[in-house]
């Protein structure tokens, strides 16, 4: 049974007052088109709300744009079908869905002239800290002073916080009770993680990095 099928079981008629038609008003249900011509416009709300989007949209948000009874999970394995043969595709990151290029592109986009500049590059210290504070959250000045044998700067914290990928946390509980720094909802979806239990092992990430950046002035 195709998805148009499927939508047509789903949702049997009920007679709702008819709202297209006023002022101002969405036109989730499109009730006035043909089966198979509102599931593509389904298809490509859906797209476009991905598409607009930086960070992942879940699915409550994405609901909103379609009929009650269509399914945003087949609306999104239709289009995915669609991007087979496409550099990009829809991946599940952080709760939700966002576009993302597939992974071998990732050398072309690197060799991209000026990608090196952009908003999320990362200089190794920041990387080495990004990673301290992503297993060892939440943690604080000190706490990051323990791993790498010197204290980060608050230049470089902030770098962090202005690409969104740390935010302040719960209180120290150190006399003063300084603030500690968690990861975000934008580090997940920027390193392609559902949760932070997909993250790889301690050792591996941060045992490296750690070393490097005792040896630079942070």
């Amino acid at each position: 049974m195709t998805h148009t099928a499927m939508t047509s079981d789903v949702k049997r008629k009920t007679s709702k007052p008819k709202e297209a038609g006023r002022e101002g008003v969405f036109d989730r249900e499109l009730e006035d088109l043909p089966q198979e011509l509102r599931w593509r416009e389904w298809m490509g709300r859906i797209e476009a709300v991905l598409f607009a989007s930086a960070t992942p949209v879940g699915r409550d948000d994405l609901a909103r744009v379609v009929g009650e009874g269509a399914s945003v999970e087949m609306l999104i394995e239709d289009i995915q079908a669609e991007l087979e043969g496409r550099s990009y595709e829809i991946s599940e990151a952080s709760g939700g869905w966002m576009f993302r290029t597939k992974t071998q592109f990732a050398d072309a986009i690197r060799a991209a002239a000026d990608l090196g500049d952009q908003t999320l590059a990362f200089t190794e210290m920041e990387m080495g800290v990004l990673c301290a504070i992503a297993y060892h959250q939440p943690i604080d000045r000190v706490g990051l002073k323990d791993i790498f044998g010197k204290d980060v700067s608050r230049d470089l914290l902030a770098r962090l916080r202005f690409k969104d990928l740390i935010a302040s946390g719960p209180r120290a509980p150190r006399p003063g009770a300084p603030h500690t720094f968690v990861t975000t909802a934008a580090f997940l979806s920027t390193f392609d993680l559902q949760t932070l239990r997909d993250l790889p092992e301690l050792d591996l990430a941060v045992g490296n990095a750690s070393e490097e950046l005792k040896a630079t002035q942070i």
